[in-house]
Formats: structure tokens, C-alpha cells, sequence
């Protein structure tokens, strides 16, 4: 399988102001986690329409699986070698990447989006506020447990992928953090960690309703292993309804969201993502400063304002009028 892909490029407009013949355009290279997912084609086509906004060229980078961590740190390797103005990345995993990125923000700048690094070298981080997502899903279960149950009380299961990749295991501390504070009545479970596969998810979930009849709610911080988990919609114990809070969406979680399966969906914004990290590598690249971190707010999306324009725009963005 190739370990990447590199998208064409897109030059458009002027570089910095000046006539576009007048000099050689900057080139900027962004490395998502696996180009064949949605949410990372989108991220790219965020950052195309700043290209052609701001006047730069964009390199698209990525391997094609978001476990391939290996192949990561070398299309890292191989874009420092090619010498682009800036380098986006988007951390396959926290620890193995940390390094790599300190070595190559040694002859390049570094800008971080989505999930962190065990790395100071970033010029910017930008990221959706994990944390705030998490707090606000805890807010959000905790509304639906009441109203499939006329009370706030029983066991909540946290469902996350691999602690090598950062900002699941920050939404799990948000969530963690606002049950403790405001609903003391909800038990929440220890965390069940795994491999981000959906029959993983299926499996988690097999297991947490054949032993807890007591099982109310589920937070699935991670769209793949929660694709899995949703099938199980009734606890096997109890015959009860099992409410689910998602972070991240895709169009199978949609389709559980309009069917009542999954009663919230909180979201990201990966087209901004993309278009905002572009702009504040040109602002480096112009002499000014981005913020150290840019936190993107979660939008919560439920059954009923699930066809408001602004929430469609955002999950479904016109990604050919970019990336055709």
C-alpha cells in the first residue's frame, strides 16, 4: 500500500502582494493523518481555498491509514528535505511524533492542527477545544439520560482510542471533569481504551451491556470505534435504551443521529482547520505572530437542528468546488 499521497497542487494569485511573475510563490506542505477520510479531505480543502485565497502553494500530504504512524514521521522527513516555507501537520500519535517534529522545526516552521505533539517546537497549535467538547457532551448525555429516564442517575462508559493519539484522551478529561461537578448521581466507568477499529467498538459495547444493567449513557470520543458501538442499541441486562454522545461525525453516524440512535453529535470544524492553519502560517511567513494556540469551537448537533443550513454547511461542505 503507498505509505502517501501527494495531491496536485493548486498556485493561484499573488505571493504576498507582489505580481505573481515578480517571484517564486511560497510553498506551504500539509501533512494530515489519512487522506482517503472524509474529515481529512476536508481539512485539505480548507486549506486549497486559503491557497487561493492568500496566494500560496499547497502541497497535500498524507499516508493512507491514521495508524500508520511510521509512514507519518517519513512524508514528514521527505516535505523538511523538499524545503517548503511551512510545514502543517496533524500528529498521528503524541509521543512518536515529538521527536520528528523537534528535528525538523530545526529547519523549517511547524504548525500543529487537531491533535497535539510531545513537541514545544510548534509555531501554532490549532485544534478544536477537546476538553470544552468533552464538557459539553457530559451536559448533553446527561440531558438525555433525564429524558429517557425521568432521573440523572445510573453508570456512564467512556469509549476512546489509543492514548498515543491526544485529543480523544482530552475530551474523556472534559467529560470526566463536568460529570464530577454537576452530576453526581452518574457513576462514570473506567475508561475503555482500544484499538480504533469499529469491532472494537461493537465488542466494548457487547460487554459493557451483557455485565451492567445499570449502563445508561456512552461517550464515544473516537467516529470509527462509535460506528461499532451504536449497533448495540438496548442493554442486554436490562432491556433499557443506551443513549450515546458522540465527538465527530460521518455519514453513518448522521443516519444513527436522524434514526434516534445517537442522541448528539459534537463537531468539528476541519474545513476551518485547514483554512485557518494556512493563514497563520502565512502570518509567520510575513514577519507577524499567531497565537501559541487556537482553540476552534465544538458544534453540538442534534435531530432537530440537524437541517439548519449552518450545521449543514459544516458537515457537508462543498468539497469538489476544492478538490476538483
Amino acid at each position: 500500500m503507498k505509505r502517501f499521497l501527494v495531491a496536485a497542487s493548486i498556485v493561484t494569485g499573488l505571493a504576498f502582494g507582489a505580481p505573481a511573475m515578480a517571484q517564486t510563490k511560497p510553498t506551504i506542505s500539509i501533512i494530515v493523518k489519512d487522506t482517503t477520510s472524509a474529515y481529512w479531505q476536508t481539512v485539505l480543502a480548507g486549506a486549497r481555498k486559503a491557497g487561493q485565497d492568500l496566494g500560496v502553494e499547497i502541497t497535500e500530504l498524507g499516508a493512507q491509514s491514521e495508524s500508520d504512524v511510521a509512514g507519518q514521521i517519513s512524508i514528514l522527513e521527505k516535505a523538511v528535505a523538499s524545503n517548503p516555507a511551512a510545514i502543517i501537520i496533524a500528529p498521528a500519535q503524541f509521543t512518536p511524533l515529538g521527536k520528528p517534529i523537534d528535528e525538523a522545526a530545526k529547519k523549517v516552521k511547524i504548525i500543529g492542527i487537531d491533535s497535539a505533539a510531545d513537541t514545544k517546537a510548534l509555531t501554532s497549535f490549532l485544534a478544536t477545544d477537546a476538553v470544552q467538547a468533552g464538557r459539553i457532551a457530559a451536559d448533553v448525555l446527561a440531558d438525555a439520560i433525564t429524558k429517557t429516564y425521568a432521573d440523572t442517575e445510573g453508570d456512564v462508559a467512556i469509549i476512546s482510542a489509543s492514548p498515543g493519539a491526544a485529543s480523544p484522551d482530552q475530551s474523556a478529561k472534559g467529560f470526566r471533569e463536568q460529570v464530577a461537578k454537576k452530576y453526581r448521581a452518574l457513576n462514570v466507568l473506567p475508561d475503555k481504551v482500544a484499538d480504533a477499529q469499529e469491532a472494537t467498538g461493537l465488542n466494548i459495547m457487547k460487554d459493557l451491556t451483557a455485565a451492567d444493567r445499570d449502563l445508561r449513557g456512552v461517550f464515544v470520543s473516537n467516529i470509527i470505534m462509535a460506528d461499532g458501538a451504536s449497533q448495540v442499541v438496548y442493554n442486554k441486562s436490562s432491556g433499557d435504551r443506551i443513549n450515546y454522545v458522540v465527538f465527530g461525525s460521518n455519514d453513518k453516524l448522521v443516519k444513527s443521529l436522524q434514526d434516534g440512535t445517537i442522541d448528539a453529535l459534537i463537531v468539528q470544524d476541519p474545513f476551518r482547520m485547514g483554512y485557518d492553519s494556512i493563514q497563520a502560517a502565512v502570518k509567520k511567513l510575513q514577519g507577524g505572530t499567531p497565537e501559541k494556540v487556537q482553540n476552534l469551537p465544538p458544534l453540538v448537533v442534534t435531530k432537530e437542528n440537524l437541517n439548519d443550513p449552518a450545521v449543514q454547511k459544516q458537515l457537508k461542505p462543498d468539497l469538489d468546488k476544492y478538490l476538483k
